[in-house]
């Protein structure tokens, strides 16, 4: 059975102590560089790969400082701090003679305690009763997702809106072919909303995320448990000025809250 390809993209060699190495996907490709969520994904399994079982993350924040080329590339994970529960992780990403990414972990060893969820997903109908957005021809990372709009869909056209239009998106997603549900894939789900800006407007500018934080509100059983069934998201943002806008999402599996996130992102103007 040959690897799916998510798991090609995050796979690394471990070099020494906390040094790994990589190369870019090509089946993650986008215009100009890979999908950001993959090389989030990376990041995030280098910060996991020397920690003692049962570690778990709860918030990873990227910053992407400069664009990943095609090749090979090499990661650097450093424990700052280990205490009897709550582990904080610094990880940098280099090709050629640079930084191309930084991050940092803050994982745990997280125990039984009371829980409460305020939060409630919306009343959306199931995966299946909703169209999949077309994708052949895309850039390589959309093809290997299932994205499937409830409402909010971006749809390009060569003009702005006349009126600016709502940056809210409902929506399944699903790996493509289907992957289990894991850490790694739920970080790169993190990362697949269409940037904010091009929802409000209607056209494209350059754009990039330049920062994302994920927090994360699930368990590794939770996550198992999940499968490989279409992650329900929700995604909005609050604010667009002077080249940078934020975005904030919400990923579900049913009534429980697996994730929520937010991103800065730049735009051109």
């Amino acid at each position: 059975m040959e690897p799916h390809p998510f798991d090609d993209a995050v796979a690394l060699t471990r070099q020494a102590d906390g040094r790994y190495a990589g190369t870019v996907p090509p089946p993650y490709w986008n215009m100009v560089g890979p999908f950001g969520g993959t090389t989030a994904a990376v990041l995030l399994r280098a910060a996991l790969a020397e920690q003692p079982a049962g570690i778990e993350p709860v918030a990873f924040t990227v910053n992407y400082c400069a664009a990943l080329a095609r090749g090979d590339f090499t990661i650097d994970a450093r424990t700052v701090h280990a205490g009897r529960s709550v582990r904080h992780v610094n990880v940098e990403m280099q090709q050629g003679n640079g930084t191309v990414s930084t991050a940092s972990a803050v994982l745990a060893l997280r125990r039984p305690t009371w829980a409460h969820q305020p939060a409630k997903p919306p009343a959306v109908p199931p995966p299946e009763a909703v169209s999949a957005m077309p994708t052949d021809g895309a850039p390589n990372w959309l093809q290997r997702y299932d994205f499937r709009f409830v409402h909010g869909a971006w749809q390009w056209q060569a003009q702005p809106y006349d009126t600016l239009r709502s940056a809210h998106s409902t929506l399944w997603v699903a790996d493509k072919p289907p992957r289990a549900l894991d850490f790694l894939s739920l970080t790169a789900l993190a990362d697949v909303f269409f940037v904010r800006a091009f929802h409000v407007r209607g056209t494209t500018v350059p754009a990039g995320t330049v920062s994302m934080t994920v927090h994360y509100h699930a368990s590794a059983e939770e996550l198992a448990a999940h499968g490989d069934a279409p992650v329900l998201c929700t995604v909005d943002a609050h604010t667009f000025a002077r080249n940078f806008g934020d975005q904030i999402a919400q990923l579900w599996s049913g009534d429980k809250l697996l994730a929520t996130t937010t991103q800065m992102t730049w735009f051109k103007q």
